[in-house]
């Protein structure tokens, strides 16, 4: 199906969960998620992306803070979620599960829980889209021209990470996120074309949407070839810390870049948006019904009362 042109922009934003959906207006956070017996559960929390001081809407920053903050509640979200489906399954634990809730209280344990599954959100993603393709680009030799190193480091970053996302989507469990990321596409879609939130009108609407958070990253693997090219510093440690000290930069530009091509229609957004838009093809899917009720609960409960509010 293809991009629909929208009557709105919304800042409202998504995430798929495990069987759900986080929904992220300017003044609160909604998850919903559906039990194995179909049942909804809804949890809701007085936090939006409006939440920090004026500082944090200014250009290059404002990318920066809504990547933390999609981590953040990502992460916490995504556990919150899981919870659902470990349920009756205590004759599954392991020793350290057990140990672990032995030693700790439950609020102790899950914000322990909360911080170790927040870095390891963190580190994988730079490990093996920032480090790795440095570390691999330090066997090419010393003779090569820095320019010349840089860019095939920038191949190796986006196979890796096309290969990531083509991989994952293959996987039956992954599928039914990515449903749910579809779904989540089509309700915001629905939301800024005007129309009613209903299933039928949110079934007719694309899956595809132009400020996803894949079309964020594959931007950044594009902004970094960019950036990381003015060093030239051929010691791989050197590089590696270089590469670290520029993502917050990387981020915040690629953020900017994102945002100007969401809010404009013409042949050169247009064309900044395709390679996002062809990615999505892969991390969503078309939803169920039932999906997109969830979506549309989600949704319903972060649209501010005052019209305008959450314009992009």
């Amino acid at each position: 199906m293809s991009e629909q042109k929208s009557c709105k922009k919304t800042s409202i934003a998504g995430q798929a969960l495990i069987e759900g959906i986080l929904m992220r207006g300017p003044q609160k956070t909604a998850i919903v998620c559906r039990k194995p017996g179909q049942e909804m559960v809804v949890k809701e929390e007085p936090t939006g992306t409006m939440s920090h001081g004026a500082w944090a809407r200014l250009p290059v920053v404002r990318g920066v803070v809504s990547f933390w903050d999609s981590m953040k509640f990502g992460m916490s979200a995504l556990m919150y979620s899981a919870d659902f489906f470990d349920e009756g399954q205590e004759e599954n634990k392991s020793r350290f599960d057990l140990w672990l809730e032995k030693h700790f209280d439950e609020k102790k344990l899950e914000k322990i829980m909360m911080a170790v599954a927040l870095v390891f959100g963190i580190c994988i993603p730079i490990v093996l889209f920032i480090l790795l393709p440095t570390f691999l680009a330090g066997f090419l030799g010393d003779g090569l021209p820095h320019v010349v190193r840089n860019l095939i480091e920038g191949v190796f970053r986006i196979c890796i990470f096309l290969a990531f996302i083509y991989f994952t989507s293959r996987q039956n469990d992954v599928r039914r996120t990515y449903m749910f990321h579809g779904a989540e596409h089509k309700t915001i879609a629905c939301y800024e074309a005007g129309k009613e939130l209903t299933v039928e009108n949110v079934r007719a609407c694309s899956r595809l949407h132009p400020r996803c958070g894949t079309s964020f990253l594959f931007m950044v693997m594009i902004i970094s070839i960019l950036f990381f090219s003015l060093f030239s510093w051929s010691n791989v440690w050197v590089r590696m810390i270089t590469r670290l000290a520029m993502l917050p930069v990387v981020a915040g530009v690629s953020y900017e870049i994102n945002r100007f091509a969401g809010r404009h229609d013409n042949a050169l957004t247009n064309l900044l948006r395709k390679p996002g838009l062809a990615l999505q093809r892969l991390t969503t899917a078309e939803p169920t019904d039932d999906m997109m009720e969830v979506a549309i609960e989600a949704m319903n409960r972060v649209i501010p009362e005052n019209e305008g509010e959450d314009n992009w």
